[in-house]
């Protein structure tokens, strides 16, 4: 079984309490992660913590994915 990866900023997660999938742009020091849309950086929702979050693409791999768009 493959270890779970702590979603961290900028990491894309799937959040299943809230049904949808979004990118993190803030971890509260009380452990509350901010996310946004995949395709809107103006709303925001948050998430108690990553209990509920999986990541689908970390960071790194959507900087490199980001740098081969034309």
């Amino acid at each position: 079984m493959p270890e779970r990866r702590i979603p961290w900023v900028g990491d894309q997660v799937r959040d299943r309490a809230a049904g949808q999938d979004g990118i993190v742009n803030d971890v509260r020091p009380d452990g509350t992660y901010v996310l946004r849309p995949l395709h809107d950086k103006f709303r925001r929702w948050t998430a108690p913590n990553a209990d509920a979050l999986e990541v689908t693409v970390p960071r790194e791999e959507r900087i490199r994915l980001r740098g081969t768009e034309p």
